[in-house]
């Protein structure tokens, strides 16, 4: 495997780390459950959650299969193509990604006890506004956003674009279902964090 690879590997190995390590601590330290995905929901919204999450684990699949040259793969094999592959895109995507888990740790130390996956409407925490959510609101999606782009700028195949583009176009949307849902639960004071605070990195 090339420096790439392995650091494509080590990247969802540290996605994934701090994701279960988080989770576990806030499940068995704090007895509060993080996983909200489905919890109280129903129709369109469960099933949105649900591909939304699998979405993420055919992605990292993906990432591992690509990086181990094996021949199982999750695209079809015309998503194979490679449409970009200059050595000036793979250090760029290397730049996103390290940028990427660094926003990623940062937001969960900043999240604190708060953090879930979904949209929790029965034991919800209190809103953060501190660390890196003073910079953008969803530090956690833009950190994503930026893996998916540095993934598919590493690796230049089609597949890993179409991903990249679909994931951030879910992503937004999912943006707003939850702005939608935190402006109703925090009121006034979640819309004026919302008015001095980019939803992405910029206002």
């Amino acid at each position: 495997m090339s420096f790439f690879d392995v650091f494509q590997l080590c990247s969802a190995v540290v996605f994934l780390s701090v994701f279960v390590i988080r989770a576990a601590h806030l499940f068995f330290a704090q007895k509060i459950n993080p996983i909200a995905i489905g919890r109280g929901k129903k129709g369109f919204s469960l099933i949105f959650e649900l591909i939304a999450f699998g979405g993420l684990i055919v992605w990292i699949s993906a990432i591992v299969l690509h990086a181990i040259h094996s021949k199982l793969g999750i695209f079809p094999a015309v998503f194979d193509a490679r449409v970009i592959g200059s050595g000036i895109a793979r250090s760029a995507g290397l730049l996103l990604v390290a940028l990427a888990l660094v926003m990623f740790a940062l937001a969960f130390l900043s999240f604190g006890n708060s953090w879930r996956v979904g949209m929790d409407t029965q034991t919800p925490g209190a809103l953060v506004t501190h660390g890196t959510f003073a910079l953008t609101r969803n530090p956690i999606f833009v950190s994503l956003d930026l893996w998916f782009i540095g993934i598919f700028l590493i690796n230049g195949t089609l597949g890993f674009l179409i991903f990249a583009i679909a994931a951030a176009i879910v992503m937004h949307w999912q943006m707003r279902r939850e702005e939608k849902f935190l402006s109703g639960l925090y009121g006034e004071f979640y819309r004026e964090y919302c008015a001095r605070t980019a939803r992405y990195l910029i206002w």
